[in-house]
């Protein structure tokens, strides 16, 4: 496990590409995380069937309007951002250090690419000024060698980073939660399936939920399971499918008009929450398409931040 420390993926368009007053102050936008790399060379070796690439075999390009996407990448890492001194969430009510939340955030992409910066690092920042510890999981994807479970593999190893580090960081191990947008929020709700895992909650914003045909999104599914994927992978991989009552608390986000993602994914998951007894929030919008990000306007969908904030205080993930 290595750790460096870098800013990480960062653009100068971000905050102007972010109207609403809302959004995360300038300052701690420019906090720079520690970027742990979340496997060793010999890990890397073992279940790569290309074999170890360097860095350079990675590539980052700018789409404006803080939308930076992240292609080929070899060497997952965790980019973790420190909750603000001045945050809500950094004492406990006698005025002693409390021991925090976490929450590994998963960018969208359709399992090609990761939007690192709309979908990764602004989320974090802000969770940051909520008292919230918040790593940014660059995780391997773009098919073939980096198929289904590679993404599994690094979003359960992200989890379980920080909850070893959990002293360190001031986390309770306990108030570990994850959340991810479109294919990232697939692999959040994959997780959050995932008994062994043992995540403690979730935020799925217009998430991919099923690789049936006709509700999946296509792309994801390919790049995830392959072109012709047999029924049984397809099922398991269909995370509504999985829903049972040990799955943790969730909270999810969509708009009716998202073409890109149908909405029937996450009502899919909301009603299989429901059916097994989990507590859970669904938000519908009438409007905002797909990949609207968070705070990006003044739309009634701009503002799911402020439904998750109250949700997140509601079940005492926020001090």
């Amino acid at each position: 496990m290595t750790v460096r420390s870098t800013l990480a993926e960062t653009t100068d368009a971000t905050n102007a590409a972010l109207p609403n007053t809302n959004t995360v102050d300038s300052k701690k936008s420019r906090s720079k995380p520690t970027v742990i790399e979340l496997w060793s060379d010999a890990e890397l070796a073992s279940s790569s069937e290309g074999g170890i690439q360097s860095n350079d075999s990675e590539h980052t390009q700018d789409r404006g309007g803080g939308n930076t996407w992240v292609t080929k990448i070899s060497r997952p890492t965790l980019a973790v951002y420190s909750p603000d001194a001045n945050s809500s969430d950094g004492s406990s009510p006698s005025g002693s250090p409390a021991r925090g939340t976490a929450v590994v955030v998963c960018p969208g992409g359709g399992y090609g690419g990761l939007a690192i910066e709309k979908e990764g690092h602004e989320v974090a920042r802000w969770l940051t000024t909520l008292g919230v510890t918040a790593g940014v999981l660059k995780y391997r994807c773009g098919g073939g060698a980096n198929a289904h479970p590679v993404p599994l593999s690094d979003a359960r190893q992200a989890v379980g980073l920080l909850r070893s580090q959990a002293e360190q960081w001031n986390i309770d191990p306990q108030r570990v939660g994850i959340i991810g947008f479109s294919a990232g929020g697939h692999l959040a709700a994959t997780i959050a399936t995932d008994e062994a895992t043992g995540i403690n909650f979730a935020g799925l914003i217009y998430p991919v939920i099923s690789m049936a045909d006709g509700v999946t999104h296509n792309g994801s599914r390919k790049n995830l399971l392959g072109q012709s994927p047999d029924e049984k992978l397809v099922h398991q991989m269909s995370r509504d499918e999985q829903v049972t009552a040990a799955t943790c608390p969730t909270f999810l986000v969509h708009a009716s008009d998202d073409r890109g993602v149908s909405v029937q994914n996450s009502l899919r998951f909301y009603s299989a929450l429901q059916e097994h007894s989990v507590p859970a929030e669904l938000h519908v919008f009438d409007q905002g398409g797909h990949g609207f990000g968070m705070y990006r306007g003044d739309r009634p969908c701009d503002q799911w931040p402020d439904q998750f904030k109250a949700w997140m205080k509601l079940h005492g993930w926020l001090n």
